[in-house]
């Protein structure tokens, strides 16, 4: 089974093909707001790198958020496409999910939590906490304060991932089983297992109507252009 694996829930847009859960190549930038230029391209320069032609694929697998409003609906709207084109399954694995499964397969001999964190702004987070057998701290968005993770991690490391991570750690380091993998980034290829393991379970999502998990609801902002004055 060859499947389409696309993150962009965050600043770095990964893309990634994988063939019977194994990763055969994967693209990715950390460019800020680069979503909308790279995605397509990314795609493409995949499938002719590779000599795999869109119609050979038999999913594709979207990172289904939380994170960021426009990354989100860039990644979703972009996956939908090709499925309604192709008329093969749309998949979905949450954001927080395909970072801790990724910690996990990278770090096969550890054996503590893990809490994928994705900055929300200010000291707020979407947040939840992974042992190897599953969730144990459903996805919430969460103020970050002193102690909050305190009965984890009064039985065993914790360890913290992710873009919202860093800026926790003044208040979360001071315990001793609190631990930091700053190398950590997130990519599309820790959801190649799970993708497929999907796939066989016929466990797709409804094309027309699937929406991102945006957790929050989305606030615009005003535009402000610096040098022009407003007319009265």
């Amino acid at each position: 089974m060859t499947i389409l694996l696309l993150e962009t829930a965050t600043q770095i847009c990964s893309v990634a093909l994988t063939r019977d859960g194994q990763i055969i190549a994967e693209k990715h930038s950390d460019e800020p707001n680069a979503h909308s230029s790279k995605l397509a391209v990314f795609i493409d320069a995949l499938f002719k790198e590779n000599s795999i032609s869109p119609d050979q694929l038999d999913a594709v697998c979207v990172s289904s958020g939380p994170g960021s409003y426009t990354g989100l609906r860039i990644g979703v709207s972009s996956a939908k496409g090709l499925c309604y084109a192709l008329d093969i399954p749309l998949l979905a694995i949450p954001t927080l999910q395909n970072m801790a499964s990724l910690y996990f397969a990278q770090h096969p001999d550890y054996d503590g939590l893990v809490c994928p964190m994705i900055d929300a702004r200010r000291m707020e987070c979407y947040t939840a906490i992974y042992s190897r057998s599953g969730i144990e701290k459903e996805t919430t968005a969460e103020v970050i304060e002193a102690g909050i993770y305190d009965r984890w991690l009064d039985k065993q490391k914790v360890t913290f991932i992710g873009d919202g991570a860093e800026k926790t750690r003044p208040l979360l380091s001071v315990h001793p089983n609190a631990l930091y993998d700053r190398t950590f980034a997130i990519s599309a290829s820790g959801m190649a297992l799970e993708a497929e393991a999907k796939l066989k379970r016929g466990e797709k999502e409804d094309t027309a109507y699937f929406e991102p998990f945006y957790l929050k609801d989305f606030v615009a902002k005003k535009s402000v252009v610096h040098g022009l004055r407003a007319e009265n």
